[in-house]
């Protein structure tokens, strides 16, 4: 009985202790939810690679083996999408803020038509620029074992 009174209290010290810091954390994730969302609007889908400094820092991490770090890498990754796929768009579904990660599932789209693919870009924010950046691309097939779509 007394090792369960102290897991109970335990227990709901931590849950106080995360309650009284997720009250803190409401305007940095939402600052931070901002960012990416017009860095995503601005320079992946407007293809503005120029517009990326605004948004990215310098020492920028990629977890994209496609992408070499730094933000020149983004900016020519950015142009390079600009010239071969002037088409391509992704149509956010779902963004989720956490402290200092955002992350976005979309549904990314090489040409307008296409079945397309699934993406989740996961993006973590310092002191108000993206700092590094992680996804994960799934194509969307033509048939599936259930009906609940990828995005």
């Amino acid at each position: 009985m007394t090792h369960t009174i102290f897991r109970m209290a335990g227990t709901l010290a931590a849950a106080a202790a995360l309650l009284s810091t997720a009250a803190f954390a409401g305007p940095l994730e939402d600052a931070n939810k901002k960012l990416v969302l017009e860095f995503h609007a601005v320079v992946l889908n407007g293809k503005d690679a120029d517009a990326a400094p605004k948004y990215v820092a310098d020492n920028y991490i990629q977890h994209n083996p496609r992408v070499p770090d730094g933000l020149a890498a983004l900016q020519g990754f950015v142009r390079e999408m600009k010239r071969g796929t002037p088409e391509s768009r992704a149509n956010i579904k779902r963004v989720v803020a956490e402290g200092d990660l955002v992350v976005i599932h979309s549904h990314v789209q090489r040409t307008p038509g296409e079945r397309g693919a699934a993406l989740v870009d996961i993006f973590r924010v310092q002191d108000g620029k993206i700092v590094e950046h992680w996804d994960i691309v799934q194509p969307i097939p033509e048939t599936s074992a259930n009906s609940n779509g990828m995005t």
